[in-house]
């Protein structure tokens, strides 16, 4: 063989094994491509998911202004004669909670065809008279009655109003297991009862809403104040022990 023919012959051999290299690294180039891509569209859909997803509790668990029927069952005894010294204290408790400025109807019913009927129409008066007594309007009570279930028991007398007041969903949902967080987010229960805790504490739910209206400032006790306080000037124990030098 000539050494022209064996030249020829070496370069076809290094041709052929470039052209499979190429064939051979050309499906690999293209499955790390596709990965690649597909694992940018994976990332940006799941980082669009979960920014949609609200992570504050004031946004999981609002607290709500809404009407909300307050109601209560005084148990009625067939022998009573009236209203008993332990309903009156009972129902005076349960008016506390009775806006007076907003006055809604004030509904006291009576059972009818229960064993202690009787006894129960004479105490819904008294109770009447009594919620009158505390600032309930004669107009604002509406008496009714309902059927007893049981004839042969005593069925209570059932008072009731309605009110305004702040309120948020439920505590105890557990979705998904805690241990999730690989999306570092609160879980579903988060801050839910603190809502709860906070809406209970509204005596006027309104402040929720806004700001009340500014009362009257006492001119007389401000003025006392601050002369005592230019009088009293700054103590000497006081300078004694601060660090800023006056």
């Amino acid at each position: 063989m000539s050494q022209s023919a064996s030249k020829a012959m070496t370069i076809a051999v290094a041709g052929s094994g470039r052209e499979r290299i190429r064939r051979a690294v050309a499906p690999a180039l293209a499955i790390m491509l596709a990965t690649s891509l597909a694992g940018c569209s994976s990332w940006h859909r799941d980082s669009v998911t979960v920014g949609a997803i609200p992570d504050d509790y004031r946004t999981n668990h609002p607290i709500v202004i809404a009407e909300k029927n307050q109601k209560i069952d005084l148990p009625v005894g067939a022998g009573d004669r009236g209203m008993t010294g332990s309903q009156r204290d009972t129902l005076l408790g349960f008016l506390d909670g009775y806006d007076r400025s907003a006055a809604p109807a004030l509904t006291i019913a009576t059972p009818v065809g229960s064993a202690n009927q009787a006894a129960a129409q004479a105490a819904s008066r008294d109770f009447a008279r009594l919620a009158m007594a505390a600032g309930v309007k004669r107009d604002r009570i509406v008496m009714t009655s309902y059927q007893s279930a049981v004839p042969e028991a005593s069925a209570p007398v059932r008072v009731a109003f309605v009110t305004v007041k702040a309120q948020t969903d439920k505590c105890g949902r557990w979705p998904e297991d805690l241990l999730q967080t690989s999306e570092n987010r609160h879980y579903a229960d988060f801050g839910c009862s603190y809502q709860n805790n906070l809406a209970a504490q509204m005596s006027n739910p309104n402040d929720l809403l806004g700001p009340r209206k500014q009362s009257d400032i006492d001119a007389e006790n401000r003025g006392r104040v601050i002369d005592v306080y230019r009088g009293r000037g700054i103590s000497d124990e006081f300078l004694g022990n601060s660090e800023v030098t006056y």
